[in-house]
């Protein structure tokens, strides 16, 4: 098994879902917190974006392409990352997402698992790394995140996550209401 082919291609997959969540939502659905820690779609990819470029990039001493506002002026430290400004258009963040997972890909392709690396903001002493560990993080960060999506488009429209196929409507109606049942033994 080649590891680092096998870490790459589940990225990949998982970066596939993420921005498979924005799919046929409008503007709004796309930007709305659903939950009180004002997790949101387009938010999501918006910090991804940030991760790519950091993790499978600049801490490898490779210069991304194209600066983010929110990492040059500091406001990524207020959260800035985390949700789309008004003049950020889907079509501007999806392609900045796409452009940092492409040049990320390069990254991976270009280096070897145990190239080092240095992540600027993690502790004085331990900010060495390697590009086997930054791709571990960045797999979970993914996934992660995609995790979010997939409860927030729930939470939007119904459309369920990778099993939502299992069940049809009934099927999961009683499901839900057997999950009710149980937790409700417990008030």
């Amino acid at each position: 098994m080649d590891l680092k082919a096998e870490l790459h291609q589940k990225l990949q997959t998982t970066r596939a879902v993420m921005l498979a969540k924005l799919d046929g939502l409008s503007e709004y659905d796309r930007r709305r917190p659903l939950v009180p820690s004002g997790t949101n779609l387009l938010g999501l990819v918006k910090h991804l974006t940030g991760l790519e470029y950091l993790y499978l990039g600049e801490a490898l001493g490779r210069t991304p392409p194209e600066k983010l506002t929110w990492v040059e002026d500091g406001t990524i430290w207020d959260g800035a990352d985390m949700w789309a400004l008004p003049s950020e258009s889907s079509e501007y963040l999806i392609g900045l997402y796409q452009r940092a997972c492409a040049f990320a890909d390069e990254t991976i392709s270009s280096l070897e698992l145990d190239a080092p690396g240095e992540v600027p903001h993690w502790p004085e002493g331990a900010r060495g790394t390697t590009l086997g560990v930054l791709l571990i993080r960045m797999v979970d960060e993914t996934a992660h995140h995609a995790g979010h999506a997939d409860i927030v488009r729930e939470l939007i429209d119904g459309t369920g996550g990778p099993d939502a196929d299992m069940l049809d409507q009934a099927g999961w109606s009683a499901y839900y209401t057997q999950l009710q049942q149980a937790a409700e033994t417990f008030k």
